[in-house]
């Protein structure tokens, strides 16, 4: 099960987080994984890690906002049985104290980059008789999250994205659904607390984590493992929903 020998999975900022557990498993099922990544040397360094157990992998230092650079290396990869879009950025912030600097950026990251992303593959995917598309939404598409205005924008533009492509290539054989996860334990967590709680990480760890129903952050390898699912050939009929992975967050919080 599971079985993705011969395909060609690009999977956006794989170089940490979400992105590289999503590589390493997609590797460890038979995938050729192309990871795009703005830290090079961190793309690369995933990729070296995929090659040193025996798997395929390329990687590209990619600024998924600028839509010709996108465009230009789809077409070098040549294939796309698979697109992950998982890169994105975090903003901490309401409606008056977010910067149009601040909104542009996040919307070029996470709105623009998933659009230039699609723009680049689905014609490939049209071309070679199908194919399958992972969106990274969030629960903050879905509820109400304190000072994430920005972010939250964001990954509701994914959710409403990924209904519309889901329904617009049915007939191209293009399966599109999008992944809302709660807090994943990732680096970026971790940079976050040092550089915002300085001496208090520990304390501040364990209240986000409490954040959950179920009472921990969620861990990369369980989101690559649902993205795993949604991208085999054992969820081929589903296409155009959201899967939430989020320790009871969105329906079991009061």
């Amino acid at each position: 099960m599971f079985d993705l020998t011969e395909k060609h999975a690009v999977v956006t900022g794989g170089g940490s987080g979400i992105g590289q557990a999503i590589s390493l498993l997609f590797a460890r099922q038979g995938a050729t994984v192309h990871i795009l990544d703005r830290d090079e040397a961190a793309g690369q360094q995933t990729a070296q890690q995929i090659q040193a157990s025996g798997g395929q992998a390329h990687a590209y230092a990619a600024d998924v906002s600028q839509q010709a650079q996108i465009v230009d290396i789809f077409q070098r990869i040549g294939r796309a049985d698979i697109l992950v879009n998982n890169a994105g950025i975090a903003h901490v912030g309401n409606v008056e104290n977010t910067s149009d600097t601040d909104f542009d950026r996040v919307y070029q990251v996470n709105v623009k980059g998933a659009y230039n992303c699609l723009f680049a593959a689905v014609p490939l995917m049209k071309a070679q008789g199908g194919g399958i598309i992972v969106n990274m939404a969030s629960i903050a598409a879905h509820v109400g999250l304190t000072d994430r205005f920005a972010y939250s924008m964001s990954k509701g533009a994914i959710f409403a994205m990924t209904l519309s492509v889901a329904r617009d290539y049915l007939s191209s054989n293009i399966r599109c659904n999008s992944i809302s996860p709660a807090r994943v334990h990732t680096p970026f967590v971790d940079g976050f607390i040092a550089q915002n709680y300085a001496g208090q990480e520990a304390e501040i760890f364990a209240k986000l984590s409490k954040s959950q129903p179920i009472g921990r952050m969620g861990e990369p390898a369980e989101v690559a493992a649902l993205a795993l699912y949604l991208c085999s050939a054992e969820a081929g009929f589903i296409t155009g929903c959201d899967y939430p992975i989020d320790g009871g967050f969105i329906k079991l919080n009061s």
